[in-house]
């Protein structure tokens, strides 16, 4: 009975033992488990959610150049870190210029199949690797898919997504922005921001692997100096002594990083928040830039303000004697030869008149009527009643306090049109200049003269204009240089339902010979108003009204009415296009600096400028306390 009863304590404690191993072994795989994932080991397990493809990313690089990146989600586990580091190589935001030389024109946009993609990688800046999908990717809100590596710069004539490009958005300004780029500066500070955006990119994955917390400590204050250091510097100069150093140990530690398997997705999150960063910032510099550049062209520089305001001051502090009365019988005489020119720069006027009387074989002949706004007109009077051209007569007429049938006037220069269109698939920008309002009253104003020739301000005279004289324009009332690489069909927009003839040319002010007989007889005024009158209603604001009025009517009420000068009277485009040849330059009777780019700005072309200083006063003491000459 002993043996019996010792027997079954022994049965007891066994079960009792077995329940104390299991305990111990669910209390051990409860700590494991967590432990397994915490070390990373789930990567090799794929939720059904991670086989789903995410959309590429879209960014915008230097120089405004756009981007588009493939997603490369479903690469093998052994290519997912090469693939980590031909994204930070290749798409850090501050890209090589290199990668401007591949523009990507109309004709060159087409997508391409996975093959040409393959064969191309090294000229897009995007390494494929041998596994990826490339089968083109929808993006986010653009139902298109097949998206490829796409590059844009803007300045060198791409197109962006609406298909405009840089020309035909921005004009002149890319034309200048291309022959003013300069050189990279601060590659050092270039250097810690890319060295920087890798950091942060790698920094997240690194950070959540336990058994790497010296890297992650270390890629942590090296971020922190870096940042510290790029908020105190802006160029090098400004970049502490050791430096070097700091960014060889930044460099080590992205090494090391690099030779992690690390999470795509960690760093691509990290990539995308980059390039929207930059993409905003590059925006707003582009922005920026054009307003900028618009601003400088639009404004008067400081030295040729203050000429004006000097040059007035002086008239009313030394009264001088008038000597309008002995010459208003040479104002009015039909035997002479009238200019007019519309100015409020006393400067370009100054050089027009003169340029045109150094080449006149009888200055004695020539009567300059320079018409300007009251703001300028004291200043006008003194810088002409002070400088003598030969034996040329000058009148100043103040616009602004002519009554013309009760009817006061409101001075306004020629209008220029920005043109840009696509020639053979290259764009192309034109300035067009045509007569203001006021133009349409010379009839009015110069009721005793039967022929005047009209000068722009932005011209300079390189020939004798005496043959002007003798031109039988055949019944025309304008005598003007056409311009045939725009045509009326490429104006239809500004010219509306109007019946025209689409296939002719544009007329360009400039130089225009003005038979004013012809002019009365035609009433050629009363037809100017009243296709004014057509487009007044359509246009809201003054200021468009003025300019598209302008073109529309002035091109429809010459209609049929211009006689064509031929093309070596006047070369136009010295104040936009670059690449005008110097042999046109020297034979043409007139440069025409028509565009943004007027000589006596910083911004004119600097080639074109001497053509135009040639005839500057540089000994009146007015221009040397202005300091223009410097």
């Amino acid at each position: 009975m002993k043996g019996g009863g010792g027997g079954g304590v022994y049965s007891g404690k066994r079960r009792w033992r077995g329940l104390v191993i299991a305990v111990l072994g669910l209390v051990f795989l409860s700590m494991l488990v967590p432990l397994l994932f915490l070390l990373g080991l789930h990567n090799g397990f794929h939720s059904p959610g991670s086989e789903q493809q995410s959309s590429p990313s879209i960014g915008l690089g230097e120089y405004g150049t756009k981007i588009v990146i493939r997603d490369a989600s479903n690469l093998s586990e052994g290519d997912r870190s090469n693939h980590v580091d031909d994204l930070v190589k290749q798409f850090a935001p501050t890209l090589s210029k290199d990668i401007l030389k591949n523009i990507s024109h109309p004709a060159e946009n087409e997508t391409k199949s996975p093959s040409a993609m393959h064969d191309n990688e090294e000229e897009k800046g995007f390494s494929v690797p041998p596994h990826a999908d490339l089968q083109s990717l929808p993006i986010e809100n653009n139902p298109k898919a097949g998206a490829s590596v796409q590059i844009i710069d803007y300045a060198k004539g791409g197109v962006d997504q609406s298909g405009k490009s840089c020309e035909l958005k921005f004009g002149s300004y890319c034309l200048w922005r291309e022959q003013h780029r300069e050189d990279m500066k601060d590659s050092m500070v270039k250097r810690l921001k890319d060295h920087l955006f890798v950091a942060r990119a790698y920094y997240p994955s690194i950070a959540k692997l336990p058994s790497q917390d010296k890297l992650s400590r270390e890629m942590r204050q090296n971020i922190q100096e870096v940042e510290r250091v790029l908020s105190e510097s802006t160029t090098d100069a400004d970049l502490p002594p050791q430096i070097g150093k700091k960014l060889h140990r930044m460099q080590a530690a992205i090494a090391r990083a690099k030779s992690f398997h690390v999470d795509c997705n960690n760093v691509d999150k990290k990539l995308r928040q980059i390039y929207d960063l930059t993409e905003d910032e590059a925006n707003f510099h582009m922005r920026q830039s054009v307003f900028l550049y618009q601003l400088a062209v639009q404004t008067m520089p400081k030295s040729l303000h203050c000429l004006s305001m000097r040059l007035t001051v002086e008239y009313f502090r030394s009264p001088f004697d008038d000597t309008e009365a002995s010459l208003a019988d040479k104002y009015i005489d039909r035997a002479l030869q009238h200019y007019v020119i519309f100015s409020t720069n006393v400067l370009a006027s100054s050089v027009v008149i003169n340029s045109t009387v150094m080449h006149a074989k009888e200055s004695g002949k020539l009567v300059f009527h320079v018409l300007t706004d009251e703001e300028n007109y004291f200043a006008m009077k003194l810088w002409f009643f002070r400088n003598t051209y030969k034996e040329a007569t000058i009148e100043v007429l103040n616009m602004e306090r002519l009554d013309l049938n009760n009817s006061k006037l409101q001075f306004s220069l020629p209008v220029e049109f920005r043109v840009s269109h696509s020639v053979d698939a290259q764009s192309r920008t034109e300035y067009l200049s045509t007569f203001s309002h006021l133009h349409y009253r010379l009839p009015e104003i110069f009721q005793n003269l039967e022929k005047v020739v009209v000068l722009d301000d932005d011209v300079v005279v390189q020939q004798d204009l005496s043959a002007l004289w003798n031109l039988n324009m055949e019944g025309k009332v304008n005598a003007a240089v056409q311009f045939c690489s725009v045509k009326l069909s490429l104006l239809k927009s500004y010219l509306g339902e109007n019946s025209f003839n689409k296939n002719s040319c544009a007329w360009m002010s400039g130089l225009n010979v003005i038979d004013l007989v012809k002019w009365r007889e035609l009433d050629l005024t009363e037809t100017y108003q009243k296709f004014v009158k057509e487009v007044s209603h359509i246009v809201s604001t003054q200021e468009a009204q003025n300019e598209a009025v302008a073109l529309h009517a002035s091109l429809l009420t010459f209609q049929d009415l211009i006689y064509p000068l031929d093309g070596s009277w006047a070369l136009s485009g010295l104040g936009h296009d670059y690449n005008v040849d110097v042999y046109p330059i020297r034979n043409a009777a007139v440069l025409h600096y028509n565009g943004k780019m007027k000589p006596w700005l910083e911004l004119g072309i600097p080639k074109y400028k001497g053509y135009w200083k040639n005839f500057v006063n540089r000994e009146d003491q007015f221009l040397t306390d202005c300091n223009w000459n410097s």
